[in-house]
């Protein structure tokens, strides 16, 4: 799940961290800076073992975008790979 990702970053409080949903702002209510926003979609990338494209990532303003995109990648990587780990919130 993204929010154990969010979680185990460690610049987020817990009592953030309880209330994330899928409109939550990664930016504005995780209060994540630019370099902290790419330790945690590469942690992610490694957890869920797909790969953002860097063109995609400025397209990720919630943590329910950045689900889909893992999902999506997923996906593309699950029919040349048939393998997939689901991405939840």
């Amino acid at each position: 799940m993204i929010i154990d990702a969010v979680r185990s970053q460690g610049d987020v409080p817990p009592e953030i961290c309880d209330r994330i949903t899928a409109e939550t702002n990664i930016v504005r209510d995780l209060k994540l800076d630019s370099i902290a926003v790419m330790d945690f979609i590469m942690e992610l990338e490694t957890r869920f073992k797909t790969v953002v494209p860097l063109d995609a990532i400025a397209d990720v303003q919630t943590v329910g975008d950045l689900a889909t995109i893992l999902t999506r990648n997923q996906a593309t990587a699950h029919e040349t790979r048939n393998s997939q780990t689901d991405v939840q919130v």
